[in-house]
């Protein structure tokens, strides 16, 4: 990161966890031209406990970046926010995401154990046109949750 984003990244920091900082992440998740610096706003978001964070982690999994999908997928990991299953099975079902990717939504989901998130395991799993891999590490996860 440059000297910019870094003095900007530490007065960010300091302004945490209160209402100020959470916007200037958001606005920094959705407006920053620097991929370090929204990734690093985007984890700071999903860390952050804040359910104002969901919104934006949701938005981020439509990026075309999978490096800003993936961190959005991880935050909303940390959220649980039941807002956040649409994105997430969007994600999941999209067969022409990167598989990495649709294993963290799948995760995701299983973490946030909603009826909406666990149906949508349970259709994946049930889809026998789905992909082996993920039609097994769904499984792997409702056998977790005792939900298979």
């Amino acid at each position: 990161m440059g000297m910019i984003a870094n003095s900007m990244v530490m007065g960010l920091e300091d302004s945490l966890p209160g209402t100020e900082g959470i916007y200037r992440l958001i606005e920094k998740t959705m407006n920053s031209r620097s991929t370090k610096v929204r990734i690093w706003a985007i984890t700071s978001l999903g860390n952050s406990g804040d359910p104002r964070a969901v919104r934006s982690l949701i938005a981020c999994c439509q990026d075309q970046d999978p490096e800003i999908r993936i961190r959005a997928i991880e935050g909303l990991k940390n959220l649980r926010s039941g807002r956040s299953v649409e994105a997430l099975a969007d994600r999941l079902r999209d067969k022409d995401e990167l598989p990495e990717i649709r294993l963290r939504a799948a995760a995701t989901l299983a973490s946030i154990r909603s009826f909406g998130a666990i149906r949508e395991l349970r259709n994946r799993y049930s889809d026998t046109g789905e992909d082996e891999e993920i039609r097994a590490f769904v499984g792997s996860e409702l056998d977790q949750l005792h939900f298979r």
